[in-house]
């Protein structure tokens, strides 16, 4: 399993689907939710609530937050020899998207404290330093956090070719939703920013 130090700033996702969709970007998405609509089934984003880190011409990418996997943060942190605390087996890996799935990523509120960072908004960051890792090993990581391997990705003009096409809705992102709630509840949760229920949403794009 592979959790590199990379140069986030220039991490922009091959995407899972093509698209012949226009680079020129009028929009930004960087730290907003993308909520799948109801109508995308049978699709790996299916019932999915991604964060976006980084947005811009060139591409988007995010981590999917509300899809724990099966593997534990003890079953990382010691397979990475980090000798974490037993209490970490009750904290999920989240399934953070289909590219580069042993790829690690760590997403964190508060102070940027790591090397190889990206700063996605004020208090936010993304990180794939192995310190990080470390710190949360040693119980000395951030509060709010989570750790998810694999990343969603977008090429230039792709995301907002689906948003136009009614595959997404966005709504800038609350911490408190990215943090707080229980995964199950993530999805409904950035909803109820935008006023809705999802089982009443009709196909219509729409972004905030």
């Amino acid at each position: 399993m592979n959790f590199p130090s990379l140069a986030l700033g220039n991490l922009v996702a091959v995407a899972q689907r093509s698209t012949d969709a226009p680079a020129a970007n009028t929009m930004n998405f960087t730290n907003h939710f993308l909520l799948a609509m109801p109508t995308l089934q049978q699709d790996y984003f299916a019932a999915t609530l991604t964060y976006i880190c980084e947005h811009s011409d060139d591409g988007a990418m995010g981590i999917v937050v509300n899809r724990p996997s099966n593997v534990s943060v003890l079953e990382l942190l010691n397979q990475l020899n980090l000798n974490p605390a037993r209490h970490w087996v009750d904290h999920s890996v989240i399934a953070g998207g289909p590219v580069s799935t042993n790829r690690g990523f760590m997403l964190f509120a508060g102070e940027d404290q790591y090397e190889s960072s990206l700063t996605i908004t004020d208090g936010v960051h993304l990180t794939s330093a192995l310190e990080s890792l470390r710190a949360v090993a040693n119980d000395e990581g951030p509060e709010d956090f989570m750790i998810a391997l694999g990343y969603a990705g977008w090429t230039g003009g792709q995301l907002e070719d689906e948003i136009t096409r009614n595959v997404w809705l966005t709504v800038e992102a609350e911490p408190e939703v990215l943090f707080e709630q229980p995964y199950e509840q993530r999805l409904d949760a950035a909803a109820k920013l935008l006023g809705i229920d999802l089982s009443l949403v009709a196909p219509e794009a729409g972004y905030s």
